[in-house]
């Protein structure tokens, strides 16, 4: 046994790439040892901005022998009509190495094949890595990779070095003109030097001798001690954020942490200007009081020696500076006038080419405001419009422009300096909520609805445009609005049907009739896949989703309570039998017309008991939470035993399909039970 070294070494990757680019590394070089048949230990995963690397304990040094059976040509093809071995039979025979006669038929569900079992002995472990290893990097799936030079190799950016060992061997292998070999290298300034690794196991100690510290987790806990002794000697806090942490750690190789200061008078700017400046642009972390105040300093992780901390913040501060004085002038100049004055710029920005203008959304989205305010019996609709027209004013506004991240929260601080209603301005930053999946909701009623109003457009005008996801590609984040707009229907316990909103949506784009309802169809599945992945999540079973799922109308709220109903059924003694006498009814109904039952026309007392039942049950589903169901199973069982539903007579055999179409409708206006396993 012997440890495996492997590093891919290259230009600086961004660090929003590095832990995934590291994560598929991982996967295909397990994906290749276990292929091979070569046993391994212990996995460590170590990775900078100019490395990703892999260390394996106990990397076996040969492959296991294994016996491999190999399907061939189809028998017909291989063997003659006198049993005679074909040319085919023959140079499967010769390709394996092995004699005609040791071949056998194999049967399998396409029919009879000429197979062989060969039993191989296991090669050196160093001479097949030697093989996979450089298909494996050809063929790595890394999001945003590059090709350079004349090469066609795909990496996220030029690779400089590999490095091969298992034990003190290389894995010898050359890939689009770089040869692989034991050597990695030290920082690119501080220490750039070649560095030989003979010994797997003193990877980490020979890099940090040379200022590089390859294990991100003690990178990090590095950046963090640096915090903490600066928080000690002066009393402030850095702004936490584990994201910007994971951030810098993967910018630098050798973290040194130092603080800087800026001109107080930049406290002015409201905090996430300020925060997103340092944070989002200079990588930098703000430093606040004990009580959470900005402070005007901050925490900067460099890349370098502590003997350069000076250099360092000196020219983070001028950085800084430039930056904070750009936001200050673009506030300023946004703020000469009022938040609705934007507004008819709106008119000269195209949302998209064949949908119009931004203004023509809004107005979309106040006319989708007013129809949920109306289904939900608000009466005070002004915020809602008021809300609606400005909630993209910000987008024309020098600071959004400038920070594209900051659209809406800009809105909502102009609003207020506008004089506009508390209410209205925090629609304007709440009704982009939520952005992620786990992200607050909005809060307040008039930010929920215009929220809901904005997703639900996007998503209709995308539809109507034709631009719809498939597979994982997702440009526009239509499944995140989506799932967007089910967490607040179901955090809000609205009773809002989503038919009836995409369908209000799409008469807003001005779609014939045929392509309005052919779209909210469509719109309806979309939904429908969300909620099915979100209530898969939640423990529910399959089919009892598929049934409920499967009714005419989407209503979030209507959707839980019957999954919740039925699956409370399900745990009852009595349904059973109750499925199966749905099931009886859903079968013979599988093609069968809906039509009005004649009462004259029921003959036999079993179908007038039916009928009577049906009636009754379909008139208090709602008074008793679908429980009445319970009571068609006698009715049903009996009608089948003693009732011809197909009857000679074409009166009386329509007469009897329709009654049973009302015992239909009433299983579903639960669900629909054709589609519920037995258990």
């Amino acid at each position: 046994m012997k440890p495996l070294l492997f590093e891919i070494g290259s230009e600086e990757i961004p660090a929003r790439f590095i832990s995934s680019g590291l994560a598929v590394l991982k996967e295909r070089l397990l994906q290749v040892l276990e292929r091979a048949s070569i046993s391994y230990g212990r996995i460590s995963e170590y990775a900078t901005p100019r490395r990703l690397a892999l260390y394996i304990e106990d990397v076996s040094e040969k492959q296991k022998d294994r016996t491999i059976e190999h399907i061939g040509p189809p028998r017909k093809v291989a063997f003659d009509d006198q049993g005679k071995p074909t040319k085919a039979a023959t140079g499967f025979a010769r390709s394996l190495n092995i004699d005609v006669k040791e071949l056998a038929i194999k049967k399998t569900d396409r029919g009879e094949y000429v197979a062989a079992t060969v039993k191989e002995k296991g090669r050196a472990a160093r001479d097949v890595l030697a093989r996979e290893l450089p298909e494996m990097i050809s063929t790595l799936h890394l999001p945003r990779s590059m090709r350079w030079g004349d090469g066609s190799l795909r990496y996220f950016r030029p690779i400089q070095w590999i490095l091969a060992v298992l034990g003190s061997d290389i894995i010898k292998f050359k890939l689009d003109g770089i040869k692989s070999g034991n050597v990695s290298y030290g920082h690119r300034f501080l220490s750039p030097v070649a560095v030989k690794i003979e010994n797997p196991a003193k990877y980490l100690y020979l890099l940090k001798q040379n200022h590089v510290i390859a294990d991100p987790a003690e990178r990090k806990e590095a950046i963090l001690k640096g915090i903490r002794k600066i928080q000690s000697l002066t009393g402030c806090r850095a702004h936490e954020d584990p994201g910007l942490l994971d951030t810098v750690t993967n910018l630098v190789e050798y973290p040194t942490v130092v603080s800087g200061g800026f001109d107080g008078k930049y406290l002015d700017l409201p905090r996430e200007l300020l925060v997103t400046v340092m944070k989002s642009h200079q990588k930098y972390f703000p430093a606040e009081d004990a009580e959470g105040r900005m402070l005007p300093s901050f925490f900067v992780v460099s890349n370098t020696l502590p003997v350069n901390n000076d250099t360092v913040r000196k020219g983070a501060e001028r950085v800084l500076r430039a930056r904070l004085e750009d936001a200050r002038f673009y506030y300023m100049e946004d703020r000469k006038k009022p938040l609705r004055d934007y507004t008819e710029d709106l008119k000269k920005v195209t949302f998209q080419e064949r949908l119009g203008s931004i203004y023509e959304k809004s107005e979309r989205i106040s006319s989708l405001s007013l129809f949920i305010a109306g289904r939900l019996n608000i009466r005070s609709k002004e915020k809602l419009q008021r809300a609606s027209m400005l909630c993209k004013a910000d987008l024309v506004t020098g600071v959004v422009g400038e920070f594209p991240e900051l659209q809406g929260y800009m809105g909502m601080i102009y609003a207020l300096d506008s004089g506009e209603d508390k209410e209205v301005a925090q629609a304007v930053y709440e009704h982009y909520l939520p952005k992620f999946p786990g992200d607050k909701l909005p809060s307040g009623q008039t930010g929920t609805i215009v929220s809901l109003a904005d997703k639900m457009d996007n998503i209709a005008s995308f539809f109507y445009l034709g631009l719809i996801p498939t597979g994982s590609e997702d440009p526009y984040a239509l499944r995140r609005q989506a799932a967007g707009i089910i967490s607040i229907l179901e955090a809000n316990d609205f009773s809002l049907p989503l038919n009836d909103l995409s369908d209000h949506a799409l008469q807003c784009l001005e779609p014939s009739p045929e392509q309005r309802q052919a779209l909210c169809r469509r719109i309806l599945e979309f939904f429908a896949q969300r909620l099915e992945g979100v209530l898969l999540s939640r423990g529910y079973s399959h089919d009892i989703i598929s049934a409920v799922l499967s009714t005419d109308e989407l209503d979030i709220k209507d959707v839980k309570r019957r999954i919740d109903i039925l699956s409370g059924f399900r745990k009852d003694t009595g349904f059973p039998g109750l499925l199966t006498a749905a099931k009886r009814v859903y079968n013979i109904l599988a093609r069968a017309q809906a039509g009005p039952v004649d009462e004259n026309l029921l003959a036999e007392p079993a179908e007038k008991e039916l009928y009577r039942v049906a009636a009754k049950v379909n008139g208090t589903l709602a008074d008793t939470d679908y429980r009445s169901l319970f009571e068609l199973e006698g009715p049903v069982n009996t009608f089948f035993d003693r009732v011809l539903v197909m009857d000679k007579d074409p009166r009386v055999r329509e007469n009897r399909l329709a009654l049973l179409m009302t015992v239909k409708r009433a299983f579903d206006s639960l669900g629909d039970f054709s589609k519920i396993v037995e258990q």
